[in-house]
């Protein structure tokens, strides 16, 4: 399993140099599927629960079919290994003469205001799970 998320791109004074500020994860191990109908909806519920407490008893209940069309996967994680890199250019010391514009143009991923599905039914409003959602904290 790998997972990336980049948060700046590294300009530099020669193309060689340029680069991105990043984190990453690469998790190593043996997949299973979870196959028993209800260690399914249990994991299930715990990952919505995870992300958003208190919804999963809001919505209806999961089909036969959707469950059906659902794979589960459990992770046996035998070796994490994690990488980050953060900062400005690592330019050549003669690199920094150069009159080129040189720095990090910054990504950000942002939680924004929730908004309303169109055909929402008149008088609901977000529930806290969802006004108050926060990634990553």
């Amino acid at each position: 399993l790998t997972v990336s998320i980049i948060d700046g791109f590294v300009m530099a004074r020669a193309a060689f140099n340029h680069s991105c500020n990043y984190r990453s994860l690469m998790a190593f191990g043996t997949a299973h599927k979870v196959d028993d109908p209800a260690e399914k909806e249990t994991r299930l519920r715990n990952f919505t629960e995870k992300l958003w407490p208190g919804r999963w008893d809001t919505l209806r209940p999961a089909t036969a079919q959707e469950m059906k069309a659902t794979t589960v996967l459990s992770l046996k994680l035998d070796e994490v290994s994690a990488k980050v890199r953060n900062g400005p250019p690592g330019d050549d010391e003669e690199d920094y003469a150069v009159p080129v514009w040189a720095g990090v143009i910054p990504v950000q991923t942002q939680i924004l205001a929730p908004v309303d599905d169109p055909r929402l039914l008149p008088g609901l409003t977000p529930p806290a799970h969802v006004t108050d959602f926060s990634f990553g904290t």
